[in-house]
């Protein structure tokens, strides 16, 4: 696998780069703003990009943006934004349209490298990889929409299915059988109005209006 990485502490930086190549991660650029981020990504053109939120020069949205070009110019390009603090107004814009391919985590998260490598992993093959405490959070706001309508179990699946756990790792965490778990996804599409249609894919799209972004 090939990365990118974007972040402007040179501490960070240089951490991030000893954990993938640790790992036996390519790092093929390690860049501190976004301008050099999307011109990284376009001369290596990576299977990964681990992008910080706030980023030079004004530390505010920088690698969101950076990060929604890439995933437009460059949809081959995996990202993984990285953040200080839960932010999701960043989550959902990151994930507004696909949650293929892409990662929101806390820069917390890189501490326990297993679990970050497993996240990036996924996300590099397609998935996702959502913070839990971006999850809890979004749990926490809800009132009066259709997911009032799941039970606490089937929330607690959605909630994983949000981090992009597969179906085996769910029935792992909950200590339920995959068997179990698929009943309590069907019923999640049934709730959410989600009926079967091969045209939609609707894990993705339960997600999404766990997120609140999609339709």
């Amino acid at each position: 696998m090939r990365a990118v990485i974007a972040e402007d502490s040179v501490l960070l930086r240089a951490g991030l780069t000893r954990v993938l190549e640790g790992s036996g991660i390519d790092v093929v650029a390690a860049v501190g703003d976004a301008e050099a981020l999307l011109a990284a990504v376009e001369e290596h053109r990576p299977d990964v990009a681990v992008v910080d939120v706030r980023m030079p020069p004004g530390h505010s949205d920088e690698g969101v943006r950076a990060a929604m070009v890439i995933r437009r110019a460059w949809p081959e390009v995996a990202v993984l934004m990285l953040s200080q603090y839960v932010e999701e107004r960043y989550a959902a814009d990151l994930l507004a349209t696909n949650t293929a391919a892409v990662g929101y985590l806390l820069k917390d998260r890189v501490a326990d490298v297993t679990d970050f490598i497993d996240a990036l992993e996924r996300v590099a093959a397609g998935g996702t990889a959502l913070d839990p405490e971006v999850v809890s959070q979004l749990l926490l706001r809800r009132h009066n929409d259709p997911l009032d309508r799941l039970t606490p179990r089937e929330r607690d699946v959605l909630a994983l299915m949000a981090e992009g756990r597969s179906n085996a790792r769910i029935a792992q965490i909950l200590v339920i059988t995959e068997s179990a778990v698929g009943k309590h996804i069907n019923n999640i599409f049934t709730k959410l109005d989600l009926p079967p249609d091969e045209g939609d894919h609707r894990r993705v799209l339960a997600v999404l209006r766990f997120l609140g972004s999609g339709s």
